[in-house]
């Protein structure tokens, strides 16, 4: 019996009279696409386990992200023509596969601003790592914590101790400080 590769069959129509989706899926599999993800599982791997963010990888996410997007149109305009769930299920696992990798590793960034915000906008190295949505993310950030800190914390204190602990701000420069001034006539009361 003959036996037939992935772009032939027995019809000769090269499809196995799948209406043209096995040709086309296999020819968005290029060398481009399939080095696309293996780098962004190398650059996910490197944001996962160094210590500092790293640089942000503008043009690598943006072509996964195009490529994710086409797949994904291309899946669901040859849904309708496919005979094999089998082989659909397959092209829907490796688009959700490459998915996760780019959903994984924009959250480990967002893990490290959300630990070191003020570490990052006060170092200029690492706020020049940043994408333009992440130095907006980082800003709103420290804001936020900076009103939830005025709002949990320093609302609590005896309007006598305020002035002593400090304030936590965001100025327009992009420092985020926190800082304490101690006032000559604060004394605690001590029972002793």
């Amino acid at each position: 019996m003959d036996d037939a590769g992935p772009s032939e069959s027995q019809d000769g129509s090269g499809t196995y009279g799948v209406g043209g989706l096995v040709d086309s899926l296999d020819e968005l599999e290029t060398d481009e696409v399939a080095s696309d993800v293996v780098l962004l599982r190398r650059v996910w791997q490197n944001e996962k386990c160094a210590p500092e963010i790293l640089p942000y990888e503008a043009s690598l996410v943006e072509r996964v992200r195009e490529q994710i997007q086409l797949m994904e149109e291309n899946i669901e305009a040859f849904a309708t023509e496919i005979k094999d769930d089998l082989m659909l299920s397959l092209y829907r696992m490796d688009v959700n596969r490459t998915l996760f990798l780019l959903r994984s590793y924009l959250r480990a960034r967002l893990s490290k601003i959300e630990r070191h915000p003020i570490h990052i906008i006060d170092n200029q190295e690492l706020w020049d790592r940043l994408s333009e949505y992440e130095q907006e993310y980082t800003n709103k950030y420290c804001e936020v914590l900076a009103k939830h800190f005025e709002q949990t914390v320093l609302i609590r204190l005896p309007e006598q101790s305020r002035g002593a602990i400090g304030s936590f701000q965001l100025d327009d420069k992009r420092s985020c400080s926190f800082s304490i001034h101690a006032k000559t006539d604060f004394i605690p009361k001590i029972k002793i």
